[in-house]
């Protein structure tokens, strides 16, 4: 099974509710070990375009070199952002310009706050108003009580522009198309695309080929995710290669197939209610159809999940 896909999913899980400590839990009467160090990974896909990974950081991150500065879509969790900023500098000597983050979960925008202030955040006009409430996602525990990073900080990393459908920074080699296609993994997905380089950041509502998580909270659709994904891969012309939101870069055939998963579990889970089958029944039944070979296995609680907003939103 693929590593990335694997670890993305346990990440995801286990980093939206920012309950990021400083100490590991110490074993009973030790005394708290130093959390592990933040190794930040990098992957060249294009010369001026760099994927930076690591573990427990949260999301994939992207860092654009453009002609006058640099552009960083989604910063990880808490803590991450001068680890990446500091490789960053490893990369280019450009000082980093812009942030554009995908969606509002907390591995993607905590390491917001640890850019300098003068840094620009783009997000998604529903992403804005999500970043504002930081409230838990639909099936992950929430942290008791709920920490908002950006109010803690005073503001500092929260979004200074926004768009509603589409939106362009820049021009010529440095242009970046920025999409909103609907609801699915939220209601505010960006998805975000470097044309010159032929490659589209797309966020958690392409994370990897697994179940993804639905975030009812913050508007994310069981109903609505595969159309939305559809759009995207009609829309979205002369793209070779896709960064996830937590797994290894795909293609278009593998967003045009991942459109269609979606939209084959929630005509699954439709079917099962209208047979009068439960929420329970169907959760503990449903399989990934053999033709998705390679998907990984859902979590129970993931699928239980995502079984209940198809429900709720099925009439």
């Amino acid at each position: 099974m693929n590593r990335g896909i694997v670890l993305g999913t346990l990440v995801t899980v286990g980093a939206l509710s920012l309950a990021v400590s400083a100490y590991q839990q110490p074993p009973a009467g030790g005394a708290p070990q130093a959390p592990a160090a933040k190794v930040v990974e990098v992957q060249k896909l294009r010369d001026n375009l760099f994927m930076l990974g690591g573990a427990g950081g949260g999301g994939n991150t992207a860092v654009f070199v453009a002609s006058n500065g640099v552009v960083v879509v989604d910063t990880k969790n808490p803590g991450w952002g001068q680890p990446i900023l500091d490789k960053i500098k490893e990369l280019t000597n450009k000082p980093v310009t812009t942030i554009i983050n995908t969606h509002t979960h907390g591995d993607h925008v905590s390491g917001n706050v640890e850019f300098p202030a003068t840094v620009e955040v783009v997000v998604q006009e529903n992403t804005k108003a999500n970043m504002q409430e930081m409230k838990g996602a639909t099936g992950v525990t929430p942290q008791n009580p709920p920490t908002n990073i950006f109010k803690v900080n005073n503001g500092r990393g929260m979004p200074t522009k926004t768009f509603k459908d589409k939106m362009t920074l820049g021009s010529g080699n440095d242009r970046i198309d920025l999409y909103y296609f609907g609801r699915g993994h939220t209601n505010g997905d960006a998805w975000v695309v470097f044309p010159a380089l032929r490659l589209m950041h797309a966020g958690d509502i392409f994370s990897g080929k697994n179940i993804p998580l639905l975030d009812a909270n913050n508007g994310g659709s069981g109903l609505m995710i595969g159309d939305t994904l559809a759009k995207a891969a009609d829309s979205v012309k002369n793209i070779d290669t896709i960064i996830t939101g937590h797994s290894t870069t795909m293609t278009i055939a593998d967003l045009k197939e991942y459109a269609q998963f979606n939209r084959d579990f929630a005509n699954d889970v439709r079917e099962a209610k209208k047979a009068g089958k439960s929420v329970d029944e169907v959760a503990n039944t449903w399989k990934i159809p053999a033709k998705y070979m390679g998907y990984a296995t859902p979590a129970a609680t993931r699928l239980k999940a995502n079984v209940q907003i198809v429900f709720d939103e099925s009439k």
